[in-house]
């Protein structure tokens, strides 16, 4: 492939309704079983780069949580008046892990849809936003130190803000220009085992795109 163009023109992709759009007339369509045909709509557009938005693996706990969130659901039926619980696929930036969403196509189908996009000259782009660890993610099982803590008072003087895990208390993640995000937790930067993770998963991320769009890294709450 060319090298990358100066000023790059990128296509973003909700890749799961995408896909639910694609497989609404009785076909299951996934990343690596999407017709070439989809794929050349797209390239006639002529964007550098297709960035497929949402690809990693979603949070059952996160949709227990949104789903328990009385304003989220308000948000969800002004959307969708006959909302259903199991309507609720999960927010793509609350990542239980780096790894393709399953019913996406997981790691294979997502090397199909890059040898498909490399074909006709364009480049894959796939997300990393470190801060948006989902409370079931492997590390805050095994790896609790990788995270911001807060204290039992904490948590009863500031609900919204921290979380208990397997009791732990944890901070969940936020920005200063937000209040903070009920469904993922906060990382502390400061953590030398944690930069090791970090920089291992972006090694992987980018073994399977082109280029990596990065987001969220605050180190303390």
């Amino acid at each position: 492939m060319s090298t990358w163009p100066r000023y790059l023109t990128i296509y973003e992709i909700n890749t799961w309704v995408w896909l639910a759009e694609l497989s609404a007339n009785g076909r299951s369509v996934d990343s690596g079983s999407m017709p070439s045909a989809e794929w050349d709509t797209i390239i006639a557009y002529g964007f550098d780069a297709v960035w497929l938005m949402g690809v990693w693996e979603r949070s059952p706990a996160s949709i227990s949580i949104a789903n328990r969130n009385q304003s989220l659901l308000s948000d969800f039926r002004r959307a969708l008046p006959d909302f259903r619980p199991e309507d609720n696929v999960g927010s793509p930036y609350c990542i239980r892990g780096y790894v393709i969403d399953q019913h996406l196509g997981g790691r294979a189908g997502l090397a199909q849809a890059r040898r498909e996009l490399a074909r006709r000259n364009v480049r894959l782009l796939l997300d990393f936003v470190p801060n948006h660890v989902a409370p079931d993610h492997p590390w805050a099982r095994e790896h609790p130190e990788y995270f911001i803590h807060g204290t039992a008072q904490d948590l009863q003087s500031d609900p919204s803000s921290y979380i208990q895990i397997n009791q732990v208390i944890y901070a969940c993640g936020k920005d200063p220009y937000f209040p903070a995000w009920p469904d993922v937790l906060q990382l502390n930067a400061f953590e030398f085992g944690l930069r090791k993770a970090v920089v291992e998963t972006l090694l992987d991320i980018a073994s399977q795109c082109d280029g990596v769009r990065c987001d969220i890294w605050r180190c303390c709450s």
